[in-house]
């Protein structure tokens, strides 16, 4: 059982290279690329340059997609623009050498739960359509979502993932504010059949409707879920997202570290 554990976020292109060389230095083997207000690298030497850094440093990297993502819209333009986000992920992702597409598949708006998961099941194999025909290898991994009133549930993830072949990403902050508890061996039990787990950790903020904001990090809830995860055989990547995610991500480290000894 392995492992990796990275920030979200790797800064601008010029930053790129010498960012990922710090990550190395502190022992973080996983990075997520945040391209959630758009794709910002846009030269394909750029993203090749940076994917062979980051496999030189045995750095796993995956992306987050555009927040402005909807797989389930009223209006059809707007799930056209929402699968060419993805898919412009998928062509630089490609280059980057990145394993997963994070992204938020979409609202429920007034539809019934059923109508919108039949929705964004069809539009999430039509993309994976133009993937294989493209070549393009990142899987893509709708998230657990942290609102109640958008799609994304623990429930609603696997369904996808068992109809449609994708893989996914487990956001337990996102699980705790939108169940109002950690779900923890719930999750995992859901999951237990998948051998590679890409995974999003922070401290959050939330009210009855669900996440309000990410916040730092807290060493007891991490290091509950590092000992469950330590009882799987299972590689793992665990993406930060609070606020200081280089930092958290050292916590995160560090507790597994000290667990392993014990």
């Amino acid at each position: 059982m392995n492992i990796k554990f990275g920030p979200s976020g790797l800064g601008s292109v010029k930053e790129a290279l010498s960012n990922l060389e710090e990550y190395h230095r502190l022992g973080l083997k996983a990075c997520e690329l945040n391209f959630t207000y758009g794709v910002y690298i846009k030269s394909e030497k750029d993203a090749l340059i940076i994917g062979n850094k980051a496999k030189e440093l045995g750095i796993k990297l995956s992306i987050h997609a555009p927040y402005w993502i909807n797989l389930n819209s009223l209006e059809k333009e707007k799930i056209e623009k929402s699968k060419q986000r993805i898919l412009e992920c998928c062509k630089i992702g490609t280059l980057l050498k990145a394993y997963r597409i994070v992204f938020h598949p979409g609202y429920y708006g007034k539809m019934e739960k059923d109508k919108t998961y039949e929705n964004i099941k069809k539009e999430i194999i039509e993309i994976q359509k133009e993937i294989k025909k493209n070549e393009y290898t990142p899987k893509l991994a709708p998230e657990t979502m942290g609102k109640v009133n958008v799609f994304g549930s623990i429930e609603e993830i696997k369904k996808l993932v068992d109809e449609t072949g994708c893989e996914f990403c487990l956001d337990f902050a996102h699980i705790l504010a939108r169940y109002k508890e950690d779900k923890i061996d719930y999750t995992l039990n859901l999951f237990k059949d998948k051998k590679e787990l890409h995974l999003h950790f922070s401290g959050i903020e939330y009210n009855e409707k669900g996440e309000r904001r990410h916040k730092r990090t807290e060493k007891e809830r991490l290091e509950i879920l590092i000992k469950k995860l330590l009882k799987t055989r299972k590689e793992i990547v665990i993406i930060n997202e609070s606020p200081s995610p280089i930092e958290d991500s050292i916590l995160g480290l560090k507790i597994d570290k000290e667990l392993g000894k014990n």
